[in-house]
């Protein structure tokens, strides 16, 4: 499972035009999930998540996490995370878990998201779905993270 974490003042998802989920200051997490994944890694990949702390303090030193700035989360799952682009021009995403697979799994790591943060804290795209992703960047503050190595 990988996850791309970017550290916002707001950001928001929107489907042919529509806002289906917006946050202010926390996270934006987009979420690839390979074939090989289950629940083992969702609560690890939750715990780093919402434990991490890329938030400043009053000092401006990145010593707060998500917890402790009682912040927001933005889910959207994004298969392309998982591609491996080692041969060619042409990334293969023959890492990814087909949809079938994956979709259960991300309505866990959701469900998970909003056990540890609150159901209100946790906002999400659709699934599969064509959205637009605003983000609106904080530092930039950009973090990688991958099951495999936590």
């Amino acid at each position: 499972m990988k996850a791309l974490l970017q550290r916002v003042i707001h950001a928001s998802v929107s489907i042919d035009g529509n806002c289906v989920g917006s946050i202010r200051q926390g996270i934006v997490l987009l979420l690839g999930i390979g074939y090989e994944d289950g629940p083992e890694q969702i609560e690890k990949l939750c715990q780093k998540v919402c434990k991490l702390r890329i938030f400043d303090d009053e000092e401006g030193v990145m010593n707060r996490s998500l917890l402790d700035i009682g912040g927001e989360a933005l889910v959207v799952s994004q298969f392309t995370l998982m591609a491996n682009c080692r041969k060619g021009n042409r990334p293969s995403y023959i890492e990814a878990a087909k949809g079938e697979v994956s979709e259960p799994l991300y309505e866990q790591f959701v469900a998970k998201m909003r056990l540890i943060m609150g159901s209100d804290s946790i906002k999400t795209g659709k699934f599969g779905a064509d959205m637009q992703v605003e983000i609106h960047n904080d530092g930039p503050v950009t973090i990688i993270l991958d099951t495999d190595t936590l």
